[in-house]
């Protein structure tokens, strides 16, 4: 078996173990994972570029004709990256189980085995996916309007300071620019961590969209802290990478005698290499944003189900039947065939007597 199956820890995991962790699985992994995560990626990358260049050809195009067809083309590439991102959903559902299995039986971790996981339940996936992005848009909705508020209030007390002190009034507006950041951020992963494994259970544990967000409400207590840590990391990750990107694409289009400031004037193909460089950076460390909420699900688990000491024991002694048996009884691992129901009773058999009574 490989270390880090056979060193899985028996203690709940902290926000700086599941990242150490989720880094060390990547650079394992790391061409299979960025196979893996790259067909939603593209998808969100090609979306990006036609957007990017229609959006600008609508601010400098005055026919009729040319604004109509921008416009739908604009609309149908940002339909696509919406699809993207909800392909990006449903894959991470199939990455958790290929690590489960890696966990449970040491199995390979392959590209092949994420998209079948997915291709077994991939409408189910799609609709749960579906509930998932309408809720982090509710989440997100919540937490800008309390973030607003909160800032209101400030702004009135920065007017209020102006009379009097001048600077004080500038601290009251800076310090309340960070508590209504810090809280906005707060309220959207206090609500959107509700549903961070959906795609997760349906995968592992085999259940239905709505049994899935019912579970998750149920895994994710307590979540907030290391889920917003994860995205953190992440997001500054991808965005370290951008500006290494960045950077020298910059320059370059500068030396070049190019406007690097305004998007207006950027030729195509500065346009289209632009755009590029955020999928190019997603692409490489999407996955690892999939490894961290594969190891959160398998950590919430071994916090609230002893989820650590099943597969443990689903490896030395061999998995349990996969009955409707909830965790810690059922299967470490729901199969993803269609288990047959069982046969009808056969008629009874004749005893030459009456009835069949004796």
């Amino acid at each position: 078996m490989s270390s880090f199956v056979s060193q899985l820890p028996l203690a709940p995991l902290g926000a700086g173990d599941l990242i150490d962790r989720a880094v060390r699985l990547y650079r394992r992994h790391l061409f299979v994972l960025i196979r893996t995560a790259a067909p939603p990626v593209i998808v969100v990358a090609g979306s990006w570029i036609v957007l990017s260049i229609s959006m600008r050809r609508l601010f400098v195009t005055f026919e009729t004709e040319d604004l109509v067809w921008y416009g739908l083309l604009a609309f149908f590439s940002f339909s696509v990256l919406l699809g993207g991102y909800l392909f990006i959903l449903v894959v991470m559902g199939g990455a958790t189980r290929t690590l489960v299995a890696h966990l449970l039986r040491n199995e390979p971790v392959t590209a092949r085995a994420t998209y079948t996981a997915v291709k077994a339940r991939f409408w189910g996936l799609v609709g749960a996916s579906l509930i998932v992005m309408a809720w982090i848009m509710a989440s997100s909705t919540a937490a800008f309007m309390a973030a607003y508020i909160v800032l209101i209030v400030f702004v009135i007390g920065t007017v209020l300071f102006a009379a009097v002190a001048p600077w004080l009034s500038t601290i009251v507006i800076l310090v309340g620019t960070l508590i209504s950041t810090l809280l906005g951020l707060w309220i959207f992963f206090l609500i959107a961590a509700r549903v961070a494994y959906v795609p997760q259970v349906m995968l592992v544990e085999g259940k239905g969209v709505f049994a899935a967000v019912g579970r998750s409400f149920s895994l994710a207590r307590g979540n907030v802290r290391r889920l917003m840590a994860m995205t953190l990391f992440t997001t500054f990750a991808t965005y370290s990478a951008l500006m290494i990107l960045a950077v020298p694409l910059g320059w370059y289009g500068y030396l070049n005698g190019i406007d690097v400031w305004n998007s207006a004037n950027w030729p195509a193909w500065y346009a289209i290499a632009y755009s590029v460089l955020g999928p190019l950076s997603s692409i490489v460390l999407t996955p690892v944003w999939m490894l961290g909420l594969s190891l959160l699900y398998v950590d919430e688990r071994v916090r609230h189900e002893g989820y650590d000491i099943e597969l443990m024991a689903a490896r030395q002694l061999g998995e349990l039947p996969d009955v409707n048996v909830s965790s810690p009884l059922g299967t470490a691992l729901h199969s993803l065939e269609r288990q047959q129901p069982p046969p009808p009773p056969g008629p009874p058999m004749a005893t030459g007597r009456v009835l069949n009574l004796s």
